[in-house]
């Protein structure tokens, strides 16, 4: 029970994929700082961070990704630069993108899954719990979604993941969850029990249409699961696996996103990103609106 009141500070974040559903613009570019409006992918899962109270992001990154690393780092000649030209706006935009956030960095030699490149930020993480976010998932709601997950655990000591209900024909796509409501629980039917998860099942064989979505809250037990799984096609660790053992042990939980998720690491999901966060957007929105109003599609 002692698991319940440790604050989640950190979270892990894994960047290494080469990103080749952008290709030839991730040639030479990570697919994270493809910009989505004005600000690159990866910086909404940084900002969802710090609104959800972390402290430490622990980036697992690949060759090629140092793009990620400098868009974070201080850039106080830039700064200056904007200062001298009478920007000061743009100066403090600049200054605020890490917000005083602590930034790590590991590298996963190999793209051997996504539970490998969680099980790369072990010992960063150490003994604590921790989120993990993929970068190329934006979320939308009105509470933040890693915050509704670290309440969560911290509330009952359990991972949490996030789920959605995913249309039939999309559902061989996702890691599919075997779940029922908790039998008591101040959530009602948005916080569910997991007995099994299922990585890209058929609809015929799928135990739901709950598909997870890309945001994870997890105790630091989870490494132990993942580095005694045996990797399966390809030689690949899937985090999947050490969430079925986490589910085994009674400790895994699943809440029922309520916001908008965009699967940005997808050309459709990106396109549509880009054109509803532009929309939303208090500078661009109207004259955007208008533009698409007078298109003839």
């Amino acid at each position: 029970m002692a698991q319940k009141a440790r604050k989640v500070r950190k979270a892990v974040l894994p960047v290494a994929g080469l990103g080749t559903r952008f290709l030839p613009a991730t040639k030479a570019i990570p697919k994270e700082m493809l910009t989505v409006v004005d600000k690159p992918l990866i910086q909404y899962a940084v900002e969802e961070c710090i609104a959800s109270g972390i402290e430490h992001i622990i980036f697992v990154t690949g060759r090629r990704k140092s793009a990620i690393e400098d868009h974070f780092d201080f850039a106080p000649e830039l700064e200056h630069f904007l200062e001298e030209r009478g920007k000061p706006e743009q100066a403090k935009l600049v200054r605020e993108i890490s917000q005083g956030l602590q930034f790590s960095y590991t590298r996963q030699s190999e793209a051997l899954g996504l539970g490998h490149a969680v099980l790369c930020a072990a010992e960063l993480v150490g003994d604590e719990p921790f989120a993990v976010l993929l970068g190329d998932v934006i979320m939308e709601g009105a509470v933040p979604a890693t915050k509704e997950l670290v309440e969560i655990y911290e509330a009952t000591g359990s991972g949490a993941i996030h789920v959605e209900r995913v249309p039939r024909e999309r559902v061989h796509l996702y890691g599919i969850v075997d779940a029922k409501p908790m039998n008591e629980s101040k959530w009602g039917e948005k916080v569910l029990t997991i007995h099994g998860l299922v990585e890209k099942p058929s609809a015929e064989k799928a135990p739901s249409n709950l598909g997870v979505t890309g945001r994870y809250v997890l105790p630091p037990e989870i490494f132990d699961y993942l580095e005694t799984t045996k990797p399966g096609t390809g030689g690949e660790i899937q985090l999947t696996d050490g969430l079925c053992r986490l589910a085994e042990a009674g400790k895994m939980l699943a809440c029922v996103y309520e916001g908008r998720t965009y699967d940005a690491g997808d050309k459709l999901g990106f396109l549509q990103a880009t054109v509803e966060i532009g929309l939303k957007d208090k500078k661009l929105g109207p004259r955007f609106r208008e533009y698409l109003r007078q298109q003839k599609f």
